[in-house]
């Protein structure tokens, strides 16, 4: 059969460095930082005391005050990103056909601050099982697809996917497979999170996984420096309203880029280390090259997996360059997890974001925080150290992988009719 296009037409994002798709994008272009001391919970104890937390957000500002109580954070974030997507595409509950709308959403963890805080309030009293109606609802982590297709009455295919931080990447990928099959003419997809928290810091502090950079919590997501030290945590949320082309050319939408193709591969080799030879991560870009019909010097820009720690960081750039062979020194590379810190399951589709604006506006954002070359690292390969640059981008690659070797990526490209 012959498969349909799919092109991107609304998109909607809570991020650390801003709350709508505008901000997101100029703090990235200018090299923000989103991290801070954190200002969820009192941090003094734990090894890290900083993260990249969503700012200026209260959920009674976009959601009914009763409804808002009955949902996790995490949901809160999907809601709000979907309902600006659905806006920026121009759609509503009046002019879809919602049995061919769907949602494809996921998040890496899901409600953990409901799960940790019902926990601690159940250890706190007499034993008496008393537990909120809705703990279940709020924490379980396909809430948030169900919650967007009620609140925009889309019941077409719905569900969540969950592989750590390749999630949100997966669920564009499962969301792209769907409408150039048939199966939807419109899906809401991508992916939210919000763990930052006594049980998500504390949790990762003991794999001691993240940075520890106390002093400094600005300049501590330092991906391809020499002296990384671990990620920063952080909070976001993205939905991408994924169309047929069919579909987007008869209502007349407006279209950010054609998503090209995507692969999803398995490291098979440890629950939380990435294979020393980038090995996932090179099979998985060869996967989505030839899943989008196009070759390794079609790609122009790679938005890293990157997560400033040291073992990863390598692996994949080592991977990059097995893919890409030559034409690696003439692509731009970066890690927004240098501005953004980590998203776990939302990192996929703001960094998918950050690649559908490069494409749009020909800017490559850059990796912040390089102080030291890291002799271990090809110093051919262009990270885009510390400043935005200007160059045609075409099409762009973003790499996501997530504890247990799961590994997925997504390319996007310039629309052309």
């Amino acid at each position: 059969m012959e498969l349909k296009r799919v092109v991107v037409t609304g998109i909607g994002t809570l991020t650390p460095l801003g709350n709508n798709l505008e901000d997101y994008w100029e703090g990235l272009i200018n090299g923000v930082s989103g991290a801070d001391f954190i200002t969820q919970f009192d941090a003094a104890k734990f090894r890290t005391r900083f993260a990249c937390e969503v700012k200026n957000f209260d959920p009674i500002h976009f959601l009914d005050r009763k409804e808002a109580r009955k949902i996790d954070r995490f949901t809160q974030f999907a809601l709000v990103a979907s309902d600006q997507a659905m806006n920026d595409a121009g759609l509503n509950k009046e002019n879809i056909n919602p049995d061919r709308v769907g949602v494809v959403f996921g998040s890496g963890i899901g409600g953990l601050i409901t799960f940790q805080n019902e926990v601690i309030d159940f250890a706190k009293g007499d034993g008496t099982p008393r537990f909120n109606p809705f703990f279940i609802p709020k924490m379980i982590l396909d809430i948030a697809a169900g919650q967007i297709s009620m609140r925009h009455n889309l019941r077409g295919p719905n569900y969540a996917v969950v592989s750590a931080c390749a999630t949100s990447t997966n669920a564009i990928i499962d969301a792209f497979n769907l409408i150039r099959l048939g199966k939807a003419d419109i899906i809401l997809s991508g992916g939210s999170e919000a763990v930052i928290s006594q049980a998500g810091v504390g949790g990762f502090n003991a794999m001691k996984a993240m940075s520890e950079r106390n002093d400094d919590p600005k300049t501590a997501s330092r991906p391809y420096d020499k002296d990384r030290d671990g990620f920063v945590m952080g909070e976001a949320a993205g939905v991408l309203v994924l169309e047929s082309l069919e579909h987007a050319l008869a209502r007349g939408a407006k279209i950010y880029c054609e998503v090209a193709g995507g692969g999803a591969t398995a490291d098979a080799y440890h629950i939380t280390a990435p294979h020393p030879e980038g090995l996932g991560a090179r099979n998985v870009m060869i996967v989505a090259l030839d899943d989008a019909g196009m070759q390794p010097h079609e790609i122009d820009y790679i938005n890293t997996h990157g997560t400033s720690t040291p073992i990863g960081d390598g692996a994949e750039a080592k991977a990059i360059t097995q893919v890409f062979g030559d034409h690696a020194y003439e692509m731009n590379i970066s890690s927004t997890k240098s501005m953004t810190g980590h998203c776990l399951g939302a990192a996929g589709v703001i960094e998918a974001i950050a690649c559908i604006q490069a494409v749009r506006h020909d800017i490559v954002p850059p990796t912040i925080n390089h102080f030291t070359d890291d002799p271990e690292l090809d110093p051919k390969l262009d990270f885009t150290f510390n400043t935005a640059k200007r160059r045609t981008v075409n099409a762009a690659l973003s790499n996501t992988f997530g504890f247990g070797g799961h590994n997925a990526c997504v390319i996007v490209k310039k629309f052309v009719a």
